[in-house]
């Protein structure tokens, strides 16, 4: 049964164009989505039809879809005072409805006949911030922490704009995505670490944010 049934996928996006992107060396990036029509295959590695060009940061089984709140991209586009159309930040899903960011890591999406499971954040790179060409854009995003969610594929299916979301499974950890982002707390970090089951990058990304905020604590534990 959906535990949010008010979920929808607005629009479903893929790759368009491949852009040079300088960041300063010139790299090839496929953050130029942009909104497909019908039903639309996802696999294992993503939405068929899709690619990323970075694979060392980009996609993957654990990074597979791409979901992005139409509510955080309209706070965006009032303040950079131009729209912010789907696919515009590289994601896959323009989705409303449903926590997002601020979705609880584990949980599950049923969407079409696709179930998608949230993994870890989106964090702004180089590449990000060229193709905005918004002076301190990767300072900005991170300080909002409006990062959008990636999602691994548990079952492969089809899946098209219009369709519902339903959340079927919401982990009572209660750690979210932008939690994960944020890694302020070193107790979420460990309680993500201490669950079984999760998909590989949630503890790459628990991990390492629990040693930042360590070492950020560090010197005032030494006073």
């Amino acid at each position: 049964m959906s535990l949010d049934p008010a979920g929808r996928v607005l629009d479903v996006c893929v790759v368009h164009t491949i852009h040079p992107i300088s960041r300063p060396a010139v790299v090839d990036s496929a953050i130029d989505k942009r909104s497909v029509a019908g039903p639309v295959e996802v696999a294992e590695l993503g939405l068929v039809g899709d690619r990323s060009c970075d694979v060392t940061f980009h996609g993957g089984a654990d990074q597979a879809v791409y979901a992005y709140d139409d509510a955080e991209a309209a706070r965006w586009a009032s303040e950079l005072g131009r729209p912010v159309p789907a696919g515009w930040f590289g994601e896959n899903l323009r989705v409303s409805g449903v926590p997002v960011t601020d979705a609880v890591v584990g949980s599950r999406w049923a969407v079409g006949t696709a179930v998608l499971e949230v993994t870890i954040p989106r964090r702004p790179c180089a590449a990000f911030a060229r193709w905005m060409g918004e002076s301190r854009w990767v300072k900005r995003f991170t300080e909002r922490a409006d990062v959008g969610t990636y999602l691994r594929v548990l079952r492969p299916g089809h899946l098209a704009a219009g369709d519902h979301i339903e959340v079927t499974d919401v982990p009572d950890h209660g750690v979210t995505v932008r939690d994960l982002f944020l890694g302020s707390s070193v107790s979420a970090m460990d309680t993500l670490l201490d669950i079984e089951g999760f998909a590989p990058k949630v503890y790459r990304e628990a991990r390492d944010m629990a040693a930042r905020a360590r070492r950020r604590a560090a010197p005032l534990d030494a006073v």
